[in-house]
């Protein structure tokens, strides 16, 4: 998106923005400024896909763009939809390596996918003579379990997650990061799970 003026500079901080409706889902806006007059404008739903009103995105954009963001003249130099798989995909034939979601490269918690990426390629190139005699490359069962019940808390309290977020993103940066890039200790995993509504998680175990 490209506007005719200045101005980014207030929103460059606000870069999940959950200040829109939920239609009992987990619903946000994602605003990354490339300068002062051109940013990448996004509206993310997490949801199961069932309710069609999810998909009005040029209007939601719209609406977000002119009301929130405060735009009036603008231009779209480009537009793209797609979706994230929230599961982790059945690897069945050993004789093709998946990459990517269908390798199960992507963090469901947060859908990153691309560290994930070059780390498992580097494991293909690395065993790509015997990599039928090795193990599927994972991103680890710790990361996994900690995922699936975060999603159960997405399932059953959409209501919750704009909290849950802003919990997780505040405090320590160098801890969130190592968390959502698969490099957290036990430390760092206990000082962000502390983070989270405790009883909330705690149910989420046996969903």
């Amino acid at each position: 998106i490209v506007t005719n003026k200045d101005i980014f500079d207030d929103q460059i901080l606000n870069l999940m923005d959950f200040n829109c409706e939920q239609r009992d889902a987990a619903h946000f806006f994602y605003t990354l400024p490339f300068s002062k007059n051109k940013a990448l404008v996004e509206t993310t739903w997490l949801s199961n896909l069932k309710n069609d009103s999810y998909k009005n995105y040029d209007l939601q954009l719209e609406n977000y763009i002119k009301n929130n963001l405060g735009i009036k003249d603008y231009r779209i130099n480009f537009t793209e939809k797609g979706t994230i798989p929230l599961f982790y995909p059945g690897i069945k034939n050993k004789d093709k390596i998946n990459i990517g979601s269908a390798g199960g490269m992507t963090r469901l918690s947060t859908g990153y996918t691309f560290l994930n990426i070059q780390e498992h390629s580097k494991f293909i190139r690395k065993n790509l003579d015997n990599i039928r005699d090795k193990k599927p490359y994972h991103i680890g069962k710790k990361y996994e379990f900690l995922d699936n019940v975060f999603l159960n808390v997405l399932k059953n309290n959409p209501e919750q997650m704009p909290s849950i977020f802003f919990k997780m993103f505040k405090g320590s940066s160098d801890t969130v990061i190592k968390f959502l890039s698969n490099k957290s200790n036990f430390l760092e995993d206990l000082l962000f799970i502390l983070k989270m509504p405790k009883w909330t998680f705690i149910k989420a175990l046996f969903y």
